[in-house]
């Protein structure tokens, strides 16, 4: 039987045995309890209509619906949802867009165990929860340019190995403008080469 003062929270998560350790955490503390879990985005924004928690725990990463789009489409719908992020991807680019969905907290799953009880209690209070190891990372490229769209395009096909010539194939742009593109993106992340621009980007979360 819920009580008034405890609070309603949602896990949304793939992974079952995720779901069991939040659980695990959140079971005995009297001011909280778990009322819906879901496996994917999409089963997470019915189970959000059915039992309106308080409190949502999100994955990034999902089959169906990441949790990116659940968030935008749980707050559409419900703007006065609170959500956390509950990931294992660190990049700034990540957290940022996660917060710009509407996410009020975003922590790593390795913080589960040392930090979930604080993040719940406080993004149920209305307050915003973002670690400082996370507000750091935003800090430190808060004032760089972003990617933009035909630029991340370029660079996947980067990650894949794919040569100019078919990336510009690909994109139906010429040799040049893909050439113009990677000079842009070796700028903007401070990167040496094509493979330390990959491996920056997935870091920092462009590549998803």
């Amino acid at each position: 039987m819920l009580t008034r003062r405890q609070i309603k929270i949602l896990t949304v998560d793939d992974h079952p045995l995720l779901r069991e350790g939040i659980a695990a955490v959140i079971h005995g503390e009297q001011d909280m309890r778990i009322v819906g879990e879901a496996s994917n985005g999409r089963e997470a924004v019915e189970v959000f209509r059915s039992q309106r928690p308080d409190v949502t725990l999100m994955d990034l990463q999902m089959p169906e619906l990441n949790g990116i789009d659940a968030t935008v489409a749980i707050r559409q719908e419900y703007p006065q949802a609170r959500i956390i992020v509950l990931t294992t991807y660190e990049g700034d680019v990540r957290a940022r867009r996660a917060l710009k969905a509407g996410a009020a907290g975003y922590i790593l799953k390795d913080m589960i165990r040392t930090e979930l009880l604080e993040a719940i209690r406080a993004v149920h209070l209305g307050r915003r929860y973002i670690p400082q190891k996370i507000a750091a990372e935003l800090a430190e490229h808060y004032a760089e340019d972003n990617l933009s769209d035909r630029e991340i395009e370029v660079l996947r096909e980067v990650a894949r190995g794919t040569s100019n010539k078919i990336i510009a194939s690909h994109l139906s742009i010429s040799e040049a403008t893909v050439k113009a593109h990677m000079k842009n993106i070796l700028l903007k992340l401070g990167a040496s080469d094509r493979t330390h621009a990959v491996n920056i980007a997935t870091t920092r979360g462009f590549l998803m």
